[in-house]
């Protein structure tokens, strides 16, 4: 069988079996949007339990669901409203809108760092025409990709569509600091849709406007570099594609870090684990890789970032962001909210230290307070330097409001012993983008006979969407009662099972096949009369092969497949 693959041909499978269907077919569809069918949903359902299985298992970070629709202060603070954009160009024939950096990628290695100036001398250079009319290409400009709206009826306040997950979550942090009894590190996740307008969505799920993602944001002292399970992988072979020039290198993640190919152990282990999550999901590790974002291609918030890359049909697509974001988005929501996002890190004894505090005035007070100078001076000295903004304070007093300039305070410095610190934390974040996994999975199990013209998904068991097909050799004589006992003893939320009694058994098998099915439970003849009787059959997908095995142990046999305690050849 060739692991070849054609998109197109695995897009038809996709529709044809229910795994994805083109959003809003009926009026003719919308670019970059797709809907998942029954068997896209378990499987999509699948990968996000793996996910969890790790982030909230075996690390033990904590979920939380965020809005999708935030107010404008929200992306003004995270840098959105001003940063994220992509660069567009309008052909001057048919008006046809198009992705400039797209166009000139058979010129550049990395034409998405390139200027708009630099976009309209390339197009001038290498004869950039319209793809669809061949028109003259108009001047580039920048794009912001978010979903504008407005939130309540008639209401000026400005919102959007989240583009990702990521904010919702800092703008939780004390919330979730709280909860974490103001202990770091802190792992929190969420997955759920974001959306980007996109200009000219191509290449089916790698660029869609409606996604879902499957985001981390490790909250962690920044002087904490080290991660307590990082012995366990350090020895962990892993691909990287640094950002000085090389070529890919493969090294275990310990050497990654000792040569400061990664710069702490905290980002290689997350890096690893992104390679650990994929592999389990079925991702090829030959056709795996991490890239390191050239320094001009950085994100705004990134301090260093690293992307899962796998080899597709279409090239090399990254479908994972592993990001080192310091401490950008707690600084910038606490400069654009007035409200202070730090982490209180104690020292192990006290210590004496010079610190910066507010002193009022009192000789200033006095006279203009009177008897509201000593109430106004005690809520001004609980202020810190960091309240002070243009050289005034913003206190409340009784319910008032009241702001006062530096004529009634000042800022000394005073020697105190202190039992600790405020730290703005950083951030470490593996972002995933969800719905690039579900078909770089696809793609990696299609396996396809063209002398047979016969198709078999070689999904992770976990990861399949139905785990097994249940048939009854003939629906007569019994055959199919005892079919249906053993269905319904099996299926579940968690392992899905699927009973089919129509067609030869042969086409029946080529069905479950074509969709991943790992395992099919055929009762026979055999499995009434004669000294076989009790037993059925279990077909492995993989090797074709075929086991006889007590009835009533099938579902106890399945769960232990499934969770890896019992391998078919075990049986």
């Amino acid at each position: 069988m060739s692991n070849e693959v054609n998109s197109n041909d695995l897009m038809a499978i996709c529709r044809r079996r229910g795994f994805l269907w083109p959003s809003f077919e009926l009026y003719g569809g919308v670019a970059g949007m797709f809907d998942y069918g029954p068997l896209g949903s378990n499987m999509r359902n699948n990968i996000v339990e793996v996910w969890r299985d790790i982030y909230r298992g075996r690390e033990g970070f904590i979920e939380i669901d965020s809005e999708t629709v935030n107010p404008r202060e929200v992306f003004k603070a995270s840098g959105h409203v001003d940063e994220f954009a992509d660069l567009i160009t309008y052909c001057g024939g048919c008006d046809s809108p198009f992705r400039a950096d797209h166009l000139v990628k058979p010129f550049f290695d990395n034409p998405d760092v390139l200027s708009p100036k630099e976009l309209d001398k390339a197009f001038v250079e290498h004869d950039v025409k319209c793809p669809e009319c061949g028109g003259i290409l108009g001047p580039v400009e920048e794009f912001n990709l978010m979903f504008k709206t407005t939130i309540g009826p008639g209401s000026s306040r400005v919102g959007y569509l989240r583009p990702e997950t990521a904010q919702g979550i800092f703008v939780n942090y004390l919330n979730l600091y709280r909860y974490n009894r103001e202990k770091l590190p802190l792992g929190v996740i969420q997955t759920g849709r974001g959306y980007r307008n996109e200009i000219a969505p191509r290449q089916g799920m790698i660029r869609m406007r409606e996604f879902n993602m499957m985001e981390v944001e490790l909250f962690v002292d920044p002087e904490d570099k080290g991660w307590s399970r990082f012995p366990d992988i350090e020895n962990d072979m892993i691909t990287l594609v640094p950002n000085t020039g090389t070529e890919s290198v493969t090294m275990t993640v310990g050497e990654a870090v000792d040569r400061k190919i990664i710069a702490n152990k905290v980002l290689a282990y997350f890096v690893y684990t992104t390679q650990q999550l994929l592999v389990r999901l079925g991702v090829d590790p030959k056709r795996l890789r991490f890239r390191q974002h050239l320094r001009d291609e950085m994100a705004h918030y990134a301090m260093d970032c690293w992307d899962a890359e796998v080899l597709l049909s279409y090239g090399w697509i990254e479908v994972t962001g592993i990001a080192d974001r310091g401490c950008w988005d707690l600084s910038r929501h606490a400069e654009f909210s007035g409200v202070e996002l730090t982490h209180f890190k104690k020292f192990d004894e006290p210590k004496e230290m010079e610190v910066d505090r507010v002193k009022a005035k009192h000789k200033a007070l006095g006279p203009k307070f009177k008897d509201k100078a000593k109430a106004i001076a005690e809520v001004m000295e609980a202020k810190t330097p960091s309240d002070v903004t243009d050289g005034k304070l913003i206190m409340d007093i009784d319910g008032e409001q009241i702001t006062l300039g530096n004529d009634y305070f000042e800022i000394v410095r005073v020697l105190e012993k202190v039992s600790g610190e405020r730290v703005v934390p950083h951030v470490i974040e593996p972002s995933y983008g969800l719905d690039r996994i579900f078909y770089s999975v696809l793609e990696h199990a299609f396996a396809y006979d063209k002398k047979e013209n016969y198709t078999v998904l070689r999904l992770a068991p976990e990861v399949a969407p139905i785990k097994a097909g249940v048939f009854p050799l003939m629906e007569k004589d019994g055959l199919d009662a005892l079919a249906m006992d053993i269905y319904a003893k099996i299926h579940s939320p968690s392992v899905e099972a699927y009973y089919d009694g129509s067609g030869t058994i042969g086409k029946r098998y080529a069905r479950m096949d074509e969709i991943g099915t790992p395992w099919c439970i055929t009762v026979d003849y055999e499995s009434l009369e004669g000294p076989d009787k009790g037993t059925v059959t279990i077909r492995e997908r993989d090797t074709t092969c075929q086991k006889r095995v007590p009835a009533d142990s099938v579902p106890d046999i399945l769960r232990s497949m499934l969770c890896g305690k019992l391998s078919f050849g075990d049986l």
